[in-house]
């Protein structure tokens, strides 16, 4: 009988999982990972909580189960690198971080410590293992696919993994929760990230990153709106809480850059404004699952979580970084955040954003004559 370590985090997700492989035949080891303890708003550590239902669901399903802390692991290479990306500006993605250096590395690293010959997760994504690669596809499950946060993965880190619930919707998955009886099938699913929880951001991040005012300013006239308390606290594209009035125009502000160095929030008035829209992006390095294509190369890329899949063409640019155009202009290209690239069904890989190109003449100037449109 084949071992493997389950990550169960007292979710609904993970415990399904647990009984999914169980019912598949494998060993099933639980392993509750404590990455971050803080108390919430409430006085109460989520972590102790969270532990809880773990055991109530594994003592429910018959599995051994124990904690790994690995929050020395989480804070040097996921928090400080958080902190690092939003001190310069830019908008990190810590989930896609963690499952790179936590759960797809430390805890995979723990798995084969212990003789396991899988490791398991709760995510929405499928994992194809062939002879000599292992190919990760989207989950069947659109609404809830997590392969975006999976696409920083390599072949021989997915070679290890199993994710049970591939092939499963989240309706399914409360389902069999509450056919199964488990304490936490109604339990509200984890949003936003995991260190921060149900606090508030900003006050939150007031506790490690000092405040730096500075001015909000329209992109088009240079005229100064407002104030901020940190470039920290927004991200390009955001409407909500910008404080700045309407200006005689029922139309609302957007956020369309941040420059660091004069502190200055640069924001535009209009949904359809055309400085809210780019035509490309450049990323800072470039990632690939399995082998790296042959480029250019046509596929489909998504540049936020749950965005619907656009066409896109990738060239090569400068060292690993990539240029990547557009088929129709796009908005919110946010700096910080992963372009992740598809074929279909399948992850190919990522690339970190660097910059927006709004500059056509940019594009042409930089991809060969031969595949210009």
């Amino acid at each position: 009988m084949k071992r493997v370590v389950l990550g169960i985090s007292g979710g609904v997700d993970s415990s399904v999982a647990a009984y999914m492989l169980k019912q598949q035949g494998y060993d099933v080891l639980g392993v509750f990972m404590k990455n971050w303890s803080e108390e919430d708003e409430n006085g109460v550590c989520t972590a102790k909580k969270d532990f809880e239902d773990v055991r109530a669901v594994c003592e429910k399903l018959d599995i051994p189960y124990f904690d790994v802390n690995f929050e020395k692991e989480y804070e040097e290479r996921v928090f400080n690198y958080f902190l690092d990306e939003l001190s310069k500006g830019r908008t990190p993605n810590p989930d896609i971080m963690c499952n790179n250096e936590i759960k797809f590395k430390a805890f995979l690293e723990f798995a084969l410590d212990v003789k396991a010959d899988y490791m398991a997760t709760g995510h929405f994504a499928q994992v194809e293992h062939h002879d000599d690669t292992s190919i990760l596809k989207k989950g069947v499950d659109k609404n809830k696919d997590q392969s975006y946060f999976l696409s920083g993965l390599t072949s021989n880190q997915l070679e290890k993994a199993l994710f049970p619930l591939g092939k499963m919707t989240k309706p399914e998955v409360r389902e069999l929760a509450h056919s199964l009886g488990l304490v936490n099938a109604d339990k509200k699913d984890s949003t936003g990230i995991c260190f921060i929880g149900e606090k508030d951001f900003n006050e939150f991040l007031s506790n490690y990153l000092p405040n730096k005012p500075g001015s909000i300013k329209d992109i088009v006239t240079g005229k100064e709106l407002g104030t901020h308390n940190g470039l920290m606290y927004y991200t390009i594209g955001q409407r909500k809480g910008l404080g700045i009035g309407g200006n005689g125009i029922n139309e609302p502000w957007f956020v369309v850059d941040k420059d660091v160095q004069s502190r200055t929030l640069w924001v535009v008035q209009g949904k359809e404004h055309p400085e809210r829209y780019a035509y490309a992006l450049l990323t800072e390095t470039s990632h690939w699952i399995n082998k790296p294509p042959e480029l250019p190369m046509v596929c489909t890329a998504k540049f936020r979580y749950r965005q619907a899949d656009r066409k896109v063409t990738v060239y090569p640019y400068d060292g690993e970084q990539l240029l990547v155009v557009f088929d129709k202009p796009e908005t919110g290209i946010t700096p910080g955040q992963a372009v992740v690239f598809y074929d279909g069904e399948i992850c190919l890989g990522n690339g970190i954003i660097h910059e927006s190109v709004k500059d056509q003449e940019f594009i042409e100037k930089h991809i060969p004559q031969s595949t210009q449109k």
